[in-house]
């Protein structure tokens, strides 16, 4: 397992997240598709964050299932939150926001958010 330290823009937003990431998945739902994010799903308990929770905010919109986390300040979006099928909290880590990640070499499972 690999620790891997990500933030948004500005750092107000800083979590630490331990696993392998294996691939990332994009998604062309209404929210996604705007804000590019490359997903990497791990158990919610795998992210740590490193500042207080109360330096984000928190967007849901459709079913509200998703909480779409963001920077107030920079409106950069590093992760979400909520739960699988099977009912496990899981976070969806936008890769983008990870230090030292080389986007291009992983692989991309493309999901049709819009249909689902």
């Amino acid at each position: 397992m690999s620790l891997y330290k990500g933030s948004c823009h500005c750092g107000r937003i800083a979590f630490e997240v331990e696993g392998e990431i294996k691939g990332v998945m994009a998604c062309n739902c209404s929210i996604c598709q705007r804000k590019g994010s490359l997903m990497w799903f791990v158990p919610r308990d795998s992210l740590k964050l490193v500042t207080p929770e109360s330096a984000m905010a928190t967007y849901t919109f459709n079913k509200h299932v998703i909480q779409h986390h963001f920077c107030p300040t920079c409106g950069i979006h590093p992760f979400g939150s909520g739960t699988d099928p099977k009912g496990n909290r899981m976070a969806a880590v936008n890769a983008r926001c990870l230090e030292g990640v080389e986007i291009d070499k992983l692989p991309v499972q493309h999901y049709d958010g819009r249909a689902a």
